[in-house]
């Protein structure tokens, strides 16, 4: 059964595996007022990941707290745009590493206000020194131990607006809290999922569109030389908070920019 806990009751228990290990996994998700275009999409990523981690969730037990979260933090923003933030652990119990047979998973709820958005002008962006390690085992979940992007964001100084990461062969894999889609002769490319450490709702959310409106679409490495080439028509970063955010710079240079991708997909486009 599935324990909930507010973050505003100050609940946090001391034992609890996610804190001690880890051993967990988190949604952040963009509410516009009373409604989150995206949240199917969180909680299908929840609910595949948790069992890949082997912690138990039911997926009603689930909608119905969300649900209970939306309507006593709605209460709070009304009309803003805001974030629910869910983070899931295995529970508390077991010597060690080794968790216990009978383990009960636990869900922390947490809301706060949308952050300022990135200008439709673009943004600068620059490589991280950082380099980022897949476990194919972990591949692609949204798990608590996220250091290597604690490490890289330390690195970011202001006006940059994000850090891209390389993993040990070189191939830029993503941003420290973004994927990435790369627009050039031959359509769009993104790295493959197996590659991720990551991967983002927003990213799902943007193939699908591409796939929709007939867009050349393929999921391939990209090299440092690939985004900074004179192919390059336009590099855009996704998260599911910020939705579509076109690269305007990067590591000193001047890229191409435009709202295509946007046009084609972004559930949080602001109106003109």
């Amino acid at each position: 059964m599935l324990k909930l806990y507010w973050a505003d009751d100050d609940c946090l228990l001391p034992g609890d595996r996610g804190l001690a290990y880890g051993d967990g996994l988190f949604e952040t998700i963009r509410v516009n007022g009373d409604s989150a275009p995206l949240l199917v999409y969180h909680l299908d990523r929840l609910m595949r990941d948790a069992g890949r981690l082997g912690i138990r969730l039911s997926r009603p037990e689930l909608e119905s707290a969300v649900a209970h979260a939306m309507k006593r933090y709605g209460a709070i923003h009304g009309i803003s745009h805001w974030v629910l933030k869910l983070v899931v652990t295995r529970g508390s119990g077991g010597r060690g590493y080794r968790p216990a047979a009978d383990v009960s998973p636990h869900l922390y709820l947490f809301h706060s206000v949308l952050p300022p958005l990135p200008p439709e002008t673009g943004v600068m962006v620059d490589f991280s020194r950082v380099p980022l390690t897949v476990n194919p085992l972990l591949s692609g979940i949204k798990s608590l131990n996220r250091l290597e992007q604690v490490m890289a964001a330390r690195e970011m100084k202001d006006p940059t607006f994000e850090l891209l990461m390389t993993n040990a062969a070189g191939h830029v894999v993503e941003g420290t809290r973004t994927n990435l889609f790369l627009h050039g002769p031959d359509g769009w490319r993104t790295p493959p999922a197996a590659s991720l450490a990551v991967s983002g709702v927003m990213r799902r959310k943007v193939i699908e569109c591409l796939l929709a409106a007939g867009e050349p679409f393929r999921e391939c490495e990209l090299q440092v030389e690939d985004l900074l080439g004179r192919e390059c028509q336009g590099l855009y970063l996704t998260n599911s908070v910020l939705g579509v955010v076109p690269v305007r710079n990067l590591a000193g240079l001047d890229l191409p920019v435009g709202n295509r991708l946007a046009t084609i997909c972004d559930p949080h486009k602001r109106p003109d």
